[in-house]
């Protein structure tokens, strides 16, 4: 599955917004287009949102009518400004920005024309996507081997497919764990407010043939207490050098009942997720999101008007809680402090 990908200069994803009544694609024409897509939810998973930066990046450079990368930087750096502001929680957002903005510099010192600029940046663009994928199954085999055969595994939110270019993060580790023969059953919260649980993970693992059932998010702790659950596996949004995590809200509820019931709990993202600028959980952003996907269910308002709504899109799980860190490049365990600073390392 392809949640995105460039054609024929213009950016096709699918329509998050409309699962799973509806399977639609959104094809856009204009970096605000992109923009506005990630913004609405349209496509979201951290993954996914830096590759849909990077290649709203290069659709709108190509729509820059200098003649020169000189005449080009003032604008090339407005858009990638105006995506940094789109949604400030996701790492991979911001990893990807930094990305552009290197290749943009790499070609202008090579005294690269505007026409030749551009071709550059859609190419580098479009290696993110295919990067992406690539990278989501290197964290699937370097996952499945803490699965084993007929486990019962409780996901949050959805780090599948569609909250990347493809494959998925978390639901790539339990995708490599079925190709490699093992039986797994998947427990979905639903994932309130937005359900991404309920509408995305459910659709992506009907797709895939893994049994999945859906719960709500007050029924997790009642299942790991009856000994139904036997790991979490989770994706993330973005990871702080100690290993705090910050993912979909719900997520640290997860790990404090999982720590009481002693089962394990998994993070699963790529190296782009962490950001070793961010020394722990306390300095990272956490977005807060519109009033109606709380006090609204379908467009329905379920909370009297006037009623005050808090909502955060994400939490921060504390590096305590977490028994390991799954990404391409190996295993994060405690201290996760220095395994991170390894594995990010490695990858120079």
């Amino acid at each position: 599955m392809r949640t995105i990908y460039w054609d024929d200069d213009s950016i096709v994803m699918i329509d998050q917004k409309a699962l799973p009544l509806t399977e639609r694609r959104l094809v856009c024409r204009n970096y605000q287009d992109v923009i506005a897509a990630i913004k609405d939810l349209t496509i979201r998973g951290a993954p996914a949102i830096g590759v849909a930066a990077a290649m709203g990046i290069a659709l709108g450079a190509l729509g820059l009518p200098a003649e020169n990368p000189g005449e080009m930087k003032k604008d090339f750096q407005r858009i990638c400004d105006e995506f940094s502001h789109s949604r400030p929680t996701a790492r991979n957002l911001f990893w990807a920005i930094e990305r552009m903005k290197q290749r943009f510099e790499k070609e202008s010192a090579a005294k690269a024309d505007a026409g030749s600029l551009k071709k550059a940046l859609v190419a580098e663009a479009i290696r993110i996507g295919e990067e992406d994928i690539e990278i989501n199954r290197q964290i699937g085999l370097n996952g499945s081997r803490f699965i084993s055969d007929g486990d019962n595994i409780l996901t949050h939110c959805n780090a599948g497919a569609l909250a990347t270019a493809g494959y998925g993060t978390a639901l790539g580790v339990i995708r490599a764990a079925r190709d490699e023969g093992k039986a797994v059953h998947v427990y979905a919260d639903e994932t309130r407010p937005v359900l991404q649980g309920a509408r995305l993970t459910c659709w992506e693992l009907q797709k895939e043939g893994i049994p999945v059932t859906l719960i709500t998010d007050s029924m997790a702790g009642s299942l790991m207490n009856r000994g139904k659950i036997r790991l979490v596996l989770v994706g993330a949004d973005r990871i702080a050098a100690n290993g705090d995590t910050a993912n979909k809200i719900g997520t640290y509820s997860l790990a404090v009942l999982a720590r009481e019931n002693r089962i394990p709990f998994y993070v699963a993202a790529p190296l782009s997720t962490i950001d070793p600028g961010i020394k722990g959980g306390e300095e990272i952003p956490i977005e807060e999101r519109g009033a109606e996907e709380v006090a609204e269910f379908g467009g329905v308002r379920t909370a009297p008007e006037g009623t005050k709504v808090f909502n955060p899109a994400f939490d921060v799980t504390p590096h305590r809680y977490i028994t390991a860190i799954i990404t391409e490049a190996g295993v994060a365990t405690r201290p996760f402090g220095k395994g991170i600073k390894e594995l990010l390392s490695q990858n120079r």
